[in-house]
């Protein structure tokens, strides 16, 4: 599967770089913000696509005030949103710039009219977030739309999971990337359960990744250790800007170091092998092998005392040792000679 130009079967992590509401509500921040991402090392940019009024109610009866220990408490769903968007005639720009820059971009679309705007600047992808999920018609209209489409499993139970990917194959969309994520914010380590990724994948036949809320970096280490095909992270230029992601996002610096750490993890991860590799076979210098342990005259039989399993490794393999015992040398043999095979009679 590709998004744009990037193929997820290759060992390469693909890394998004979430701008969501960390633009400070100025263009020129969420361009250089982008920017930075580039030289952060991220493969994408991904927007969020929504309004206030295609959210939610401007409204202030209790159903419609925040609480229950987030960052955003005692404000209202509207207030919030609008706070946090960013503005639809942005996205025509900010995707120039990410082109400019060799960045994939895309977003969210949080309903249909965000995915028929999206749809005019031609993205690569959709992403789906976790508390859409349970809005099936939205799912099957992004789906429809023939993109590889990634979903956000935060909230779902394993039912709307089985639904949501259904929902995509019946549209004839199977370019599906499922990610494990925990939706709180910021997330704590315990309630990551990374294990849930392979479990996706092996359920369902999909590729998976991570959305990461938690702080620091090394849940996503994690995961890519664990097989994260997508890696997705809340980026800003510099947390004094402030806003509704700043606390759980990664300055740049902080991203660079994850990014780093995760090419880092996919070099250790590497692929099956059995020690065929360059520097492996040049190692083997250093293990056992059948050596010439005193001088030994043509004729004379070989034993424990004139042959022995030692280091280096240029010799006969020390596996033979018991086959060689009490055959004769054919020629020959001095201290400190490899043994070969044409010297036993």
């Amino acid at each position: 599967m590709k998004i744009g130009n990037f193929d997820l079967e290759s060992t390469h992590t693909f890394i998004i770089a979430e701008l969501s509401a960390n633009h400070g509500n100025s263009i020129e921040t969420a361009k250089e913000t982008i920017r930075a991402a580039k030289k952060a090392g991220a493969d994408a940019i991904k927007l969020q696509t929504y309004t206030a009024d295609t959210l939610t109610l401007n409204c202030d009866k209790e159903d419609f005030i925040v609480k229950g220990g987030t960052l955003w408490d005692n404000k209202t769903l509207y207030a919030l949103y609008q706070e946090a968007y960013t503005p639809w005639e942005w996205h025509q720009e900010l995707f120039a710039v990410a082109k400019e820059e060799g960045l994939l971009c895309f977003s969210t679309p949080f309903d249909k009219s965000a995915v028929d705007f999206l749809e005019t600047l031609n993205p690569p992808a959709y992403k789906v977030a976790s508390f859409e999920v349970t809005d099936y018609e939205l799912v099957r209209y992004i789906a429809s739309c023939q993109k590889p489409i990634i979903i956000s499993t935060g909230i779902a139970t394993l039912q709307e999971i089985e639904d949501v990917v259904a929902i995509c194959k019946s549209v004839g969309n199977n370019n599906i990337i499922l990610l494990q994520c925990t939706s709180s914010y910021p997330a704590p380590l315990e309630g990551a359960n990374l294990l849930t990724m392979p479990d996706l994948c092996q359920r369902f036949g999909v590729l998976a990744g991570f959305s990461d809320h938690t702080l620091g970096i090394t849940a996503p280490i994690a995961a890519v250790a664990l097989g994260a095909k997508v890696i997705e992270k809340h980026f800003i230029l510099d947390k004094t800007i402030g806003g509704a992601d700043a606390s759980f996002s990664l300055d740049v610096d902080e991203f660079s170091h994850m990014v780093q750490a995760v090419r880092d993890t996919e070099k250790l991860l590497g692929k099956p092998t059995y020690h065929t590799d360059e520097q492996a076979i040049k190692g083997r210098q250093f293990s056992r092998s059948l050596y010439v342990a005193k001088d030994i005259k043509k004729g004379e039989k070989f034993s424990e005392e004139n042959i022995r399993s030692i280091r280096p490794g240029y010799g006969l393999h020390p596996k033979y040792l018991n086959e060689i015992l009490g055959k004769s040398a054919k020629v020959d043999l001095h201290f400190g000679d490899r043994l070969k095979k044409e010297d036993i009679e």
